[in-house]
C-alpha cells in the first residue's frame, strides 16, 4: 500500500520502509565489549609475535611481556576494568579510539579515508550521471529520514534467519522492552548490532583543530553540498517541515549545476582538506577570520557532499584512483562521506574514518543501491521540474587572502606528489571461490589471508606484521578488533609451498592448509567476540600515558613497534551493492589490501608506495591462490 512507504504529497516515497521493530530497539540492551583477561592478552600477543621473531628476539619479548603481566600491566589492567565498570553506557575502546583518529595529524585522504564503489545500475540507461545522481541523492535522503524516524530495520546478524528474520518474530520482539530485547533476539540465534555510529552519516564533518580534531554534526541543516569542477554549490533538499523536495526538483537543480559553465577556481578550496591537520587547522582559522564563516558553515553542516566528476571511468584502476583520492579540488575529505558520481554514472563513496567503521557505511550503501535501482525516483524519461534553479541553488564564494592562496598552492603540490607516488593494482582470480573452499571444508577468508602470507614470502622472503580488521559491532559502542593473520601455521605452510615443495606430498600440503584454516577461524571468532589483544594493549598504553606514567618497557620493545608497523594491512567486504573497495597503505613500506571472496572468484585490490611493488605482490598472490586451489583439488603443483 502506498501508505506503507509513507508517500508525501509530492508523490515520492519519503521512507525506504517502515520496520516493525524500531531502529534503536536493541541498542539499550546490547552486551558490553568485554575487557579480556590480561593473561589471555599476553598469550595471544606472544602467539602473534612468534612468527615475526628469531629465538633470541622472542625470548627477550617474552621476558618483557611476562614482567609487564605481573607488574605495571596488572595495575593498569585493574584500573582499566574499574574505569570500564564506571562507564557502562559505552565501551572501553570508545574514548581511546576516537582520540587515536582525531589526534592523528596526517592528512585524512590516503591515510584514513577508505572507499567503496557501487555496482552499476543493472538497467544501463539509468547509469546516466544526472539520473543516477538524482536517484542516489533521493535514496540517501530517504535513508536519512527512515533512520531518524526510527523506521530503519535494526541491523541484525541472523545465524538462523528462518526463525529470527520473520514477521512473526518481529511482531513479538517489538513488545519486549528495550532493556531486555537483545536477549529475546539471542534466544533465536540473532545478534543485533550496535547502531550508535549511524547518526554521524549525515550533516557531519571532521573539523581540523590544533592537536585534536572535532566531530561536528548539525541535524537541523536541510541542504546538500554539491562539488563540480572545484566549485561549491548548496541547495535545500528538505522543506520547512522536513519533507523531501520532489525528485524532479532535485533533478532540475543538479541539471543546473551540471550545465553551469563557471570556470574552475584558480585556488580550489578542497585541497585544504588533504593537508596535515595542524596546517589545515591554522588555514581554517584564517578562512574564518577572513569572512568565510557562513560559507564554511554551509559546507560543514550539509547533509553530505555529492561530488560530480566531469570525466568517465576508463577501467578498474582508474576507478580506484578516482574513489580513493580523485582530484582534491572536487572533494571535501572531511565530510562523513562524499558520494562521487562520474560522467558515465559510475558511483562510489569515500568516507572519513574517525566517526565510524565499514559496517555503518556498508549498510547505507546497500540500502541506497537497492532503493535507487529497484524503486528509482526518476527514469530516463522523467522531465526535470520547471523551477528557478538559479534562485534555489547558491554557489558559495570564498574570500581568499595571500596566505590562503599560498596554503592552497602548497597543499596542491603535496597532494599531487603523494598521489603521483601511489600505485593501485588489482586482480580477479577466476579459478574458484567460496563455494569450492566450503566444499573442501576450509575457511574462504583463511585461504585469502594465507595467499597474502605466501605471496609476501615469495616476493620478499620474510613474514611481516599483518592486520585484518574485524568488526566488534555485536557489542555496545564496539568498533573493530585486529585479527593477526600471520601465525606459526601460515609461516610453516607458506615455507612448505614456497621453499620446500619437493619435500611434501599433496596430502601433507592439504593438511597444512587445514591447520591454517582452523587457527584463522579461531582468531576470527575471538576477535569478533572482543577477545583479540590489540585493542586491550592499546587501551592500557593509552591509560598509562593519560595518567602521565612513564611508558612501560613492554611498549618500548622494538618487537612491539614492529608488530604495530603493519606492512600488510587488509580488509574484506562482500555485498551485492559494492563492486570493489580499497584504502591506502598504512605505512610507507606497506601494502593496503582490499579483497573479496565471492562464490566463484576472488578479487584483490592493492595500494602501495614506491618502497613496495604492488603489481608483483599481486602476481605472487595469484600464484599462491592457484597453488592452494590446485592442492585442495588434489593436483600436484610445481614451484
Amino acid at each position: 500500500a502506498p501508505g506503507r512507504r509513507g508517500y508525501s504529497g509530492a508523490g515520492a516515497a519519503e521512507f525506504l520502509h517502515r520496520s516493525i521493530v524500531p531502529t534503536m530497539h536493541y541498542q539499550k540492551s546490547l552486551p558490553r565489549l568485554p575487557v579480556p583477561k590480561l593473561e589471555d592478552t599476553i598469550t595471544r600477543y606472544l602467539n602473534a609475535q612468534k612468527p615475526l621473531l628469531n629465538d633470541d628476539q622472542f625470548r627477550k619479548t617474552e621476558k618483557l611481556a611476562h614482567a609487564f603481566e605481573k607488574g605495571v600491566g596488572r595495575e593498569l589492567h585493574e584500573q582499566l576494568v574499574a574505569q570500564d565498570n564506571q562507564n557502562k553506557h559505552t565501551s572501553y575502546i570508545t574514548g581511546p579510539w576516537f582520540d587515536m583518529y582525531l589526534k592523528a595529524r596526517e592528512p585524512v585522504v590516503l591515510n584514513f579515508n577508505a572507499f567503496m564503489s557501487f555496482n552499476p545500475d543493472p538497467k544501463s540507461e539509468y547509469n546516466d550521471q544526472l539520473i543516477r545522481a538524482t536517484n542516489m541523492t533521493v535514496s540517501a535522503i530517504r535513508f536519512m529520514k527512515t533512520f531518524r524516524a526510527g523506521y530503519l530495520e535494526p541491523e541484525v546478524f541472523h545465524l538462523n534467519p528462518e526463525k529470527s528474520d520473520t514477521e512473526i518474530f518481529k511482531k513479538i520482539i517489538r513488545f519486549v522492552p528495550s532493556s531486555i530485547s537483545w536477549f529475546g533476539a539471542y534466544m533465536v540465534n540473532a545478534y543485533p548490532l550496535d547502531m550508535s555510529q549511524y547518526f554521524r552519516l549525515f550533516n557531519s564533518t571532521r573539523l581540523p583543530k590544533p592537536n585534536k580534531d572535532e566531530l561536528y554534526t548539525d541535524e537541523k541543516a536541510k541542504h546538500l553540498l554539491v562539488l563540480r569542477n572545484g566549485n561549491f554549490y548548496v541547495f535545500d533538499v528538505l522543506d520547512r517541515d522536513g519533507n523531501m523536495l520532489k525528485p524532479s526538483e532535485i533533478q532540475a537543480h543538479l541539471k543546473y549545476i551540471l550545465s553551469d559553465n563557471s570556470p574552475a577556481p584558480a585556488f580550489p578550496l578542497g585541497y585544504l582538506t588533504s593537508e596535515n591537520r595542524d596546517t589545515w587547522a591554522l588555514l581554517r582559522k584564517n578562512l574564518l577570520e577572513n569572512g568565510n564563516e557562513e560559507a564554511l558553515q554551509k559546507v560543514d553542516s550539509a547533509m553530505f557532499c555529492l561530488s560530480l566528476d566531469d570525466f568517465s571511468v576508463k577501467d578498474f584502476v582508474h576507478l580506484s584512483h578516482t574513489m580513493l583520492h580523485g582530484d582534491a579540488a572536487n572533494r571535501w575529505y572531511d565530510k562523513s562521506f562524499n558520494l562521487i558520481i562520474t560522467k558515465d554514472g559510475t558511483a562510489g563513496i569515500n568516507f572519513e574514518h574517525s566517526w565510524g567503521d565499514g559496517v555503518a557505511v556498508l549498510r547505507f550503501q546497500n540500502e541506497v543501491f537497492k532503493d535507487s535501482t529497484e524503486t528509482p525516483a526518476i527514469s530516463p524519461q522523467s522531465q526535470p521540474a520547471s523551477v528557478d534553479s538559479s534562485r534555489a541553488v547558491q554557489k558559495l564564494d570564498f574570500k581568499l587572502n595571500d596566505a590562503l592562496k599560498a596554503g592552497i598552492t602548497k597543499a596542491k603540490q603535496k597532494f599531487d606528489a603523494t598521489v603521483e607516488s601511489l600505485s593501485l593494482n588489482m586482480i580477479q582470480f577466476q579459478e574458484g571461490g567460496k563455494e569450492l573452499l566450503k566444499q573442501k571444508k576450509v575457511s574462504p577468508d583463511a585461504v585469502a589471508q594465507l595467499a597474502f602470507q605466501m605471496a609476501f614470502l615469495r616476493q620478499y622472503d620474510q613474514t611481516v606484521a599483518t592486520y585484518e580488521s574485524c568488526s566488534t559491532a555485536a557489542f555496545k559502542h564496539g568498533r573493530t578488533e585486529t585479527i593477526r593473520p600471520a601465525s606459526v601455521h601460515t609461516k610453516k605452510c607458506s615455507e612448505a609451498f614456497v621453499k620446500e615443495l619437493s619435500k611434501h606430498s599433496t596430502e601433507e600440503l592439504q593438511n597444512l592448509i587445514v591447520e591454517c584454516s582452523k587457527y584463522h577461524g579461531r582468531l576470527t571468532k575471538e576477535a569478533a567476540m572482543g577477545q583479540g589483544f590489540d585493542r586491550h594493549l592499546f587501551s592500557l598504553r593509552y591509560l598509562a600515558l593519560s595518567k602521565g606514567l612513564a611508558l612501560p618497557d613492554f611498549y618500548q620493545d622494538q618487537a612491539y613497534a614492529r608488530l604495530n608497523h603493519n606492512i600488510i594491512s587488509t580488509s574484506t567486504l562482500v555485498s551485492p551493492a559494492v563492486q570493489l573497495g580499497g584504502f591506502g597503505p598504512v605505512v610507507a613500506d606497506g601494502f593496503g589490501v582490499g579483497y573479496q571472496v565471492q562464490d566463484d572468484w576472488i578479487g584483490c585490490n592493492v595500494s602501495a608506495y614506491p618502497a613496495r611493488n604492488g603489481k608483483e605482490f599481486l602476481e605472487c598472490i595469484y600464484k599462491s591462490l592457484e597453488d592452494i586451489f590446485n592442492v585442495l583439488k588434489g593436483k600436484k603443483i610445481s614451484s
